[in-house]
């Protein structure tokens, strides 16, 4: 369920609905004009190819029925968020009802012949809503029929059907591991993420876990995980030069600097260890040489939840599709631990300017091309990757240069924004993938499938403890860059 805010009623908003319908949609309503008529006997005569709406307002009386093409269906789904419509859907139903006791709140529920969603226009998330009212997404939609590529869902194919608890042997596998960084005292937090990766994925395809640590794993530590799954595992040691904070960084200066964040409370201002974690995960783990022959890789940390039964491989969607990237949930970083980030990244820029990928993602860290950074970045505690492209040239160079700023230890430069910054400036748009039905959480936030994605899944998380659009989420600048 999402929530939107109406901007002051539906009185407002009427006429914009009705100018998205009319732009995309082949209308029959008695309050469009009459020479529609024709378009109207045509859309009727292409029944088959097209689906039937209706939308009401029984506040204001207003009616409209349309039919929609299916080759329209697409940025229909967009605007209003909808799953992957069946192939034999033949009617969708709109409906907006007033409900109470906010005189300013709708309910939108759309129908098709199996399934409907509830979608709630009420006072909830403002500035969302400014974002998403119809009258800012027909103006979004004009001139544009393109859409995250995410929507069109994953193709049936990539099921291993039925949720069965095995998959064929002969289907086939990417090149592939599960890299978790961890330390012996995190093992209670391991055992619950590797769990329920494995309840809910890894006990169908046995993809191999690679363990990493800057001192040896326990005994303890060992036996407990190898207990948990039938998958190959392996434990490694971090060497020394890639863990612990270089002996080029001016210690005094970079102290000055904790003890100033430690005073403005900036969460982990004051951590050395944490500053190793983060320069570690964007310039090193890949270079690992337990990583070497893997092609790809999905990052889990103690303690995260995974709500839903995974019946495809994730990496085969990687390797097919090219995408380099995937993520759950995208968010703002906070701006005192990136005070001189973007500037460093615009120096890059400048003398590298051959490296940056045409058709890239710069819409979703920048709001005017690239002058700012929006804070946006995807939060990589969860992410599904190509090792390969972190090892390519143009990153390698980017962090090295980053590096040498020593920005890590003198600020606090995450790897989230790092790798968020790579990927948007290295990859092609469409290379970043939205893993829109992996249920997952990291406290404080969550990513819930919704609607169909959610029935399929099993999902056990509440549909509306979503972060996806609240306010402090990207995923709106995500889905606008398409």
């Amino acid at each position: 369920m999402r929530t939107f805010w109406s901007g002051g009623g539906l009185e407002k908003d009427k006429n914009s609905l009705h100018t998205f319908l009319t732009r995309f949609w082949e209308v029959q309503a008695p309050e469009f004009p009459a020479e529609r008529e024709t378009e109207r006997s045509q859309a009727s005569a292409k029944f088959d190819d097209s689906w039937k709406a209706a939308a009401y307002w029984p506040r204001h009386d207003v009616r409209a029925t349309a039919i929609v093409r299916r080759e329209n269906i697409c940025p229909m789904r967009r605007l209003l968020k909808l799953p992957t419509l069946k192939a034999s859907t033949r009617t969708l139903h709109l409906h907006l009802s007033p409900r109470p006791p906010t005189t300013s709140q709708e309910v939108l529920l759309l129908q098709d012949d199996d399934a409907y969603a509830l979608y709630t226009i009420g006072a909830g998330h403002r500035r969302y809503g400014r974002a998403t009212s119809f009258s800012n997404l027909t103006g979004q939609f004009k001139g544009s029929s393109s859409y995250p590529p995410y929507m069109d869902g994953i193709p049936e194919e990539y099921y291993s059907g039925n949720g069965s608890h095995t998959v064929p042997p002969t289907q086939r596998r990417a090149n592939a591991t599960f890299v978790l960084l961890a330390r012996n005292s995190d093992l209670e937090g391991v055992i619950k993420s590797l769990k329920q990766n494995e309840d809910r994925f890894n006990k169908k395809y046995q993809y191999p876990y690679t363990f990493l640590n800057e001192e040896p794993f326990s005994q303890e530590f060992k036996s407990r995980i190898t207990e948990l799954t039938d998958a190959p595992v392996t434990f490694g040691l971090i060497p020394h030069d890639d863990w612990f904070q270089p002996d080029w960084i001016d210690e005094e200066k970079a102290r000055a600097e904790r003890e100033k964040m430690v005073k403005n409370q900036v969460i982990y201002g004051g951590s050395v260890p944490y500053r190793n974690m983060c320069r570690f995960n964007s310039g090193f783990f890949f270079r690992h040489e337990l990583l070497q022959n893997y092609k790809y890789y999905w990052r889990i940390e103690p303690d995260v939840t995974f709500f839903c039964d995974i019946d495809y491989d994730p990496f085969l969607i990687m390797e097919d599709q090219k995408k380099v990237y995937g993520f759950t949930v995208s968010l703002y970083e906070y701006e005192a631990t990136i005070p001189t980030l973007w500037d460093t990244v615009k120096e890059f820029i400048h003398d590298n300017p051959d490296l940056v990928e045409p058709g890239n993602a710069m819409n979703f860290i920048s709001d005017d091309g690239g002058n700012t950074y929006n804070r946006c970045h995807f939060w990589s505690n969860f992410e599904i990757g190509d090792l390969d492209f972190w090892r390519s040239e143009p990153y390698m160079k980017f962090f090295e240069f980053l590096d040498s700023k020593g920005g890590f230890y003198y600020e606090r430069w995450g790897d989230a924004p790092v790798h968020s910054i790579g990927a948007a400036l290295f990859a092609k748009k469409e290379q970043i993938h939205f893993f829109n039905d992996i249920g997952y959480r990291h406290n404080p936030f969550q990513h819930c499938p919704q609607g169909e994605a959610h029935k399929k899944g099993k999902c056990w998380c509440n549909p509306r403890d979503n972060f996806d659009y609240e306010w402090y989420s990207c995923l709106s600048r995500y889905d606008k860059m398409f």
